[in-house]
């Protein structure tokens, strides 16, 4: 039997890949919103589905299934990252389980108070952290967890992806909505670091501008310098000159790590999961949370002295413009 779905934050850039993971996995969106009109996706989907532009209407909706015995299953939530634990709520107490993109919330004690409310509705919220799914990610933890405990890595992250002017215009640059470069762009490879390499130790901040941040991470198992940007300009030369507007690079021991394909199916993954009994409860993803919320909070101690293992190795692919 389908279970049926509703999805909040209908518009956006993510939504299609849930859309889609909704029908690959033979399931029904029954009921969307958004704000915004700009959902002809959908008919490539679930031309049926009602849709809404006003949230009164959209939980009118939910609420006239529920007390008709036809309620939803799953609410998937792409709303901005400021909504999503007020949207989160609204799904629990629909009767709901969730499933919601990250970050899951941007502060850390968010996520406290919507573990009471999954104990007081009996319903569960799961998140999507498709890189714990990728192929090359599992293929590294497992070498990290085969090697000799004391073992400890030198990583160096860099994801550079250019955004042009309406990303300032829009929630996306509103660090009080998204959190800030490094939580919007950075906050699923912050999760796969203390995923492979276990908790963290230390976390220092060296840059963090509105497009840009940097800084270095300290956990169990490895040292990570990582860097984050949605200036164009700080994209390699040689990789502007071939037409690419996104840089990415992860490197562990000075090996490259093959990261360029297998995403594409990710959602879809997650979503078999969650089905199946698997999924991501809203505990796996608190360190990460925690690492974004500091990032965001502390004062960056700039780029000079000895704030870091690393002060005396050259920065790579860290084209610093402050």
């Amino acid at each position: 039997m389908p279970k049926k779905f509703a999805l909040i934050g209908a518009a956006g850039y993510i939504a299609p890949r849930h859309m889609k993971a909704i029908k690959d996995t033979g399931n029904d969106l029954v009921a969307a919103f958004d704000p915004n009109d700009s959902v002809g996706i959908i008919d490539s989907y679930f031309p049926d589905a009602a849709f809404f532009t006003e949230f009164e209407r959209f939980d009118r909706h939910v609420e006239k299934l529920r007390r008709t015995g036809d309620k939803l299953d799953y609410v998937s939530i792409c709303s901005p990252n400021y909504l999503h634990d007020a949207h989160m709520r609204f799904g629990l107490r629909s009767g709901a389980d969730v499933i919601c993109e990250k970050p899951i919330v941007l502060n850390p004690w968010n996520i406290d108070a919507l573990r009471e409310i999954e104990k007081e509705t009996g319903r569960n919220i799961y998140t999507i952290l498709q890189l714990r799914l990728h192929d090359s990610i599992i293929n590294l933890k497992n070498k990290v967890d085969a090697a000799p405990k004391d073992k400890i890595y030198e990583f160096d992250l860099t994801y550079q992806t250019s955004r042009g002017n309406w990303y300032y215009s829009s929630w996306k640059g509103d660090v009080s909505k998204s959190g800030g470069i490094a939580t919007n762009i950075g906050v699923h490879f912050f999760d796969m670091l203390g995923w492979i390499f276990g908790d963290l130790k230390n976390n220092i901040v060296h840059v963090h501008t509105h497009d840009r941040a940097a800084g270095f991470l300290e956990f169990e198992r490895a040292r990570v310098r990582w860097f984050l940007s949605i200036d164009y300009d700080t994209i390699p030369e040689k990789v502007r000159q071939s037409g690419k507007r996104t840089f990415r690079s992860l490197e562990i021991d000075g090996e490259q790590i093959e990261f360029s394909d297998g995403f594409t199916e990710l959602h879809t993954h997650s979503y078999q999961d969650i089905l199946s009994g698997g999924g991501f409860s809203i505990d796996a993803c608190k360190q990460a949370i925690e690492i974004v919320h500091d990032i965001r909070t502390k004062t960056p101690v700039g780029l000079t002295g000895d704030y870091h293992p690393f002060a005396s190795l050259p920065l790579k692919n860290h084209p610093f413009k402050v």
